[in-house]
């Protein structure tokens, strides 16, 4: 699901120190997400994604920078899923409605045939 909210994250720089930041979360599926920092994070290193009802543990599995900051690729740990039932960010799009939307229009209104 495609998605905007601001979330804390908390994990361990490569010098064992508790870190604590923001970051935007971008999408989210049952078994991971996708953040938007401000600064990179080594892969495999666990992290903690809070929310105002619960929390969300997982690992990066990737970072890359583009354009306006790191982009993390979240899986997360074995028994943690997400649930909309538990947290329902503030922003939250599911591309499958939106193509059944466009579906059902073009169903509705078919375009006019292309004339040369």
């Amino acid at each position: 699901m495609l998605c905007a909210d601001l979330v804390d994250i908390q994990w361990r720089d490569q010098n064992n120190r508790s870190r604590r930041g923001v970051a935007n979360l971008e999408d989210i599926s049952l078994s991971g997400a996708c953040l938007q920092v401000e600064r990179p994070l080594p892969l495999g290193s666990a992290i903690r994604i809070t929310y105002p009802s619960g929390e969300l543990l997982g690992r990066v599995k990737y970072c890359v920078f583009r354009e306006i900051g790191y982009f993390l690729g979240i899986e997360f740990d074995p028994g943690n899923r997400w649930s909309q039932r538990a947290y329902r960010p503030q922003h939250l799009l599911d591309p499958r409605r939106l193509l059944n939307r466009v579906t059902n229009r073009l169903k509705e209104n078919p375009p006019a045939p292309a004339t040369n």
